[in-house]
C-alpha cells in the first residue's frame, strides 16, 4: 500500500526533474550557439557583398565593383548553431568574390534535421539556381560536415571541392574514390571530434586529401558563437583559428 501511494510522488519529481532538465538545456543552447555581434555585423549588405536570406539559405554575393569567381561555396553549419554563426567565413569568401551560401538545416540539425527531406530540397533548389550552374565546394562544420559528406558521396556534377572543418566524418560514406580536392580542417584541442577520431576515418577520405591541423584549436572557434557542451579549451584565440580556417577555405576555393 505504501509503495503504491509512493510511486505517484516519485513519478511526478522525475516529470519535474526532467522538464527542468530540458528547459536549462534549451535556454543554455540558445547562449551558447547563438551567434556573436560580429557574425550579426557580417550579414549587413554593403558595396562589397550583398547578403540575401529566405527559405532556409543565406546568400552572400559579390558585390559588382568585385570581380567574380566561378567557384562558388556550399556551406552547412554545425548542429544548433545558429546559421548566422559562420556568416563571417561566407562574406570572406564573398569578398573575395566567390558567392557563398549557407543552407541552414532544419530544426538546427536536432530531431533528424540533418537527414530531413526538406534539406535536401534546400540542396537542390540552391544547385538549380543560374548564378550556381559552374563549379561549387561543398563544406561544413561539425554536423555540417556530416551533410557536405553524404552531398559530396551523391557526386552531383558541379562539385569541384570537398572542405571539411571539425569533424570526424565521413564515418557513413566513403569518399575515398572522390576526384576532386578535399581539404580537412581540425583542431588539436577539439572536443567533439578529436584527432583520434579524425584519424580513424582517414581511410574515407582520398589519399591526395590535404589536412590542415590548427595548433591548439578547439570545436567551438570554427564558428563566431559560444562555448559547446563537451568541447575542451583552446591553446589559440578565437580570431587566430578562425584566420587559419579562412585561409584554408579560401586556398580550396582557389584551387579548384
Amino acid at each position: 500500500m505504501a509503495r503504491r501511494r509512493l510511486w505517484p510522488i516519485i513519478k511526478k519529481v522525475w516529470i519535474t526533474v526532467g522538464l527542468s532538465a530540458t528547459v536549462i538545456f534549451v535556454a543554455w543552447s540558445l547562449i551558447a550557439f547563438r551567434a556573436s555581434p560580429v557574425a550579426r555585423e557580417a550579414i549587413q549588405s554593403d558595396a562589397s557583398v550583398s547578403v540575401q536570406h529566405g527559405d532556409g539559405l543565406w546568400q552572400f554575393i559579390p558585390g559588382a565593383s568585385v570581380p567574380r569567381q566561378a567557384t562558388s561555396l556550399v556551406f552547412f553549419p554545425g548542429g544548433l548553431v545558429d546559421p548566422v554563426a559562420y556568416a563571417p567565413l561566407a562574406r570572406a569568401a564573398a569578398v573575395a568574390g566567390f558567392p557563398a551560401y549557407i543552407i541552414e538545416l532544419p530544426r538546427r540539425g536536432a530531431f533528424g534535421g540533418a537527414n530531413a527531406p526538406e534539406l535536401s530540397a534546400r540542396v537542390r533548389r540552391l544547385l538549380q539556381q543560374p548564378g550556381i550552374s559552374g563549379r561549387w565546394v561543398v563544406a561544413g562544420h561539425s554536423r555540417g560536415g556530416v551533410v557536405a559528406s553524404s552531398v559530396a558521396a551523391a557526386r552531383v556534377p558541379g562539385m569541384a571541392g570537398v572542405v571539411l572543418i571539425g569533424t570526424s566524418h565521413p564515418r557513413d560514406v566513403d569518399l575515398s574514390a572522390l576526384d576532386v580536392p578535399v581539404t580537412k580542417i581540425s583542431g588539436t584541442r577539439d572536443g567533439l571530434a578529436s584527432r583520434a577520431k579524425v584519424e580513424e576515418n582517414r581511410h574515407r577520405v582520398p589519399a591526395t586529401t590535404r589536412w590542415v591541423w590548427i595548433e591548439g584549436g578547439n570545436h567551438s572557434q570554427f564558428g563566431w558563437y559560444g562555448f559547446q557542451p563537451g568541447d575542451r579549451r583552446a591553446t589559440i584565440t578565437a580570431e587566430a583559428q578562425r584566420d587559419q580556417m579562412i585561409k584554408a577555405v579560401m586556398e580550396a576555393l582557389a584551387g579548384t
